[in-house]
């Protein structure tokens, strides 16, 4: 085998690992990470050896799915009292550096009345100097400021604590990831590489570009004791080559959730990139292989977990020339820049766009349009929906954006028109603020206004109103979760019943009363535009 060339097999999962747990971009950015580190990891850690049958009764419970427990039993507690005490130690910097923010927010409710803050740079625990600003609002309600860039240059930026974990997958049934940390297992290969490493772009462009074993290994720095395991990963079977679009018009694929190929015979954009692997068995789906050797756009709408997938997106870098991210608000500690993000994760191309801005291209026009709602009435800018114009057709890609102002979409509809194809998320049931953003609240949340500020998008009434205005002839609620293989990200299990699917089943009967093309995407999809 060490001479013959091999393709990565299509079945083979990869889990993206920040101190071994499943990546996501809060756990890249410096200050979310090191608030994260705190109050989730470790405390979920030290819960699970505290009372380990808690966890067990808890995760064999489909109504506690998404919770804060973890997907091991009593065996792997020696394991999990050894990744704390590692963390602890390894981490001390990043454990100090969320308390020096928990004392500054201290000092400024104390020492902030409205007065100058100048004499408060003195007291900024040690630790920050440097890195925050102090600011207030108009309103004279003090705040911080974030200087991100220089934390990415800074010691609590440390790519050492990045690694990949592979495995091979058959089913699209996996357990929940984003509370349990990802142990070694006789299955997987453990790689102890920076996400920015080119021995990713090297290993994953092996599912189209075969490579000999030997020249992998090197790049990859394969511990010789993995070469049996990592071997049974290749195969010597050509994949199916790509079909690329070759029509006048327009084609448009849905691999599942927020995630949409469009092509033209020039160009090509995909959104909101989350994927599934292939193996036989399950439901119809596209996958790895039913994308171009070239992607031209990644159109990134928001900063969830759901939409920002490392695991697919690190996969996909080596063919993917621009990536587009909605500009955050500079500096806020729940607003970190997916700018700076994609940059240190090794993508060169990334445009930063703003809210009515458009970006021109070859044959195709992208516009940022605002985004409200679904994220808890946080602070958060780095969100966008977008605008796709090609040829004749345009295309609005609205995921999760939730029309609490329909006045806004009356404004937006005077500057840009109407819109043949919607695409919008109707997941108006979402979890509550804590949920997601919880280890970044320094102060004590209320059960009730963690409640009331949910993660939610439009329900009917805000969702068919979009519609309405923008004289769509076609419309998709997508960005639903409901595919089985989103399962281990996604915390939400539809029944006919269940909020979500009554109102976009409203929606959609709306629609088709209007004689307006509509559908709940699920599995796959393809539509050609002439």
């Amino acid at each position: 085998m060490s001479s013959q060339e091999l393709y990565l097999r299509p079945n083979i999962m990869v889990e993206p690992l920040v101190d071994r747990w499943y990546a996501w971009s809060h756990l890249i950015s410096p200050a979310t990470a090191a608030m994260n580190i705190v109050h989730r990891h470790l405390k979920i850690m030290q819960s699970f050896v505290s009372a380990v049958q808690v966890h067990v009764a808890a995760v064999a419970n489909p109504e506690m799915l998404g919770g804060p427990f973890i997907n091991y039993g009593s065996e792997r507690v020696p394991d999990i009292r050894a990744l704390i005490a590692s963390t602890k130690q390894e981490r001390a910097h990043m454990i100090a550096f969320a308390e020096a923010i928990q004392q500054l927010d201290e000092l400024l409710r104390a020492r902030a009345d409205g007065h100058s803050l100048e004499p408060l740079y003195a007291f900024v625990p040690p630790l920050l100097r440097g890195y925050v600003e102090l600011v207030y609002d108009l309103g004279n309600q003090p705040s911080f400021r974030l200087i991100e860039p220089l934390l990415y240059r800074s010691p609590f930026y440390n790519t050492a604590s990045q690694s990949l974990m592979l495995s091979p997958i058959d089913q699209d049934d996996r357990p929940f990831v984003l509370s349990t940390p990802r142990l070694d297992t006789d299955a997987s290969v453990h790689l102890p590489l920076p996400f920015s490493s080119d021995a990713i772009d090297h290993l994953f462009a092996m599912k189209r570009t075969p490579r000999c074993f030997p020249w992998i290994k090197e790049r990859l720095g394969l511990r010789d004791e993995d070469d049996a395991l990592f071997q049974s990963f290749l195969t010597g079977e050509q994949p199916q080559p790509y079909g690329a679009y070759a029509g006048e018009g327009l084609r448009w694929r849905y691999f599942g959730h927020a995630c949409i190929l469009v092509e033209t015979k020039q160009v090509s954009i995909l959104t909101d990139p989350v994927l599934s692997y292939t193996f036989d068995g399950g439901i119809p789906r596209y996958g790895y292989e039913d994308l171009p050797d070239v992607i031209d756009y990644v159109l990134i709408t928001h900063n969830h977990q759901d939409h920002i997938m490392f695991e697919t997106i690190l996969q996909l870098r080596h063919r993917i020339r621009c990536v587009v991210v909605p500009r955050a608000s500079g500096g806020a500690l729940q607003d970190p820049s997916l700018k700076l993000l994609f940059r240190q994760i090794g993508f060169t191309n990334v445009v930063e766009l703003d809210e009515l801005e458009t970006l021109p291209g070859d044959g195709v026009e992208i516009t940022g349009l605002p985004f409200l709602g679904e994220h808890a009435d946080l602070d958060i800018r780095s969100k966008l929906a977008y605008l796709v114009r090609l040829g004749p057709h345009s295309l609005i890609f609205a995921a999760d954006s939730c029309n609490l102002e329909p006045k806004l979409y009356e404004h937006i509809q005077d500057l840009v028109g109407d819109v043949d194809v919607l695409f919008l998320g109707m997941e108006c049931e979402g979890a509550p603020l804590s949920w997601l953003y919880g280890p970044l609240i320094t102060r004590r949340l209320q059960r009730t206004v963690d409640q009331s500020r949910r993660l939610s998008g439009s329900n009917y009434e805000r969702g068919i109103d979009i519609v309405r205005r923008f004289h769509c002839k076609q419309v998709y609620v997508y960005a639903m979760g409901q595919e089985p293989w989103l399962n281990y990200v996604m915390s939400k299990k539809y029944a006919d019943d269940s909020g979500p699917i009554v109102e976009s089943n409203r929606l959609l009967a709306d629609c088709q009363e209007q004689g307006i093309t509509a559908e709940r995407l699920f599995g796959e999809k393809e539509i050609l535009l002439h």
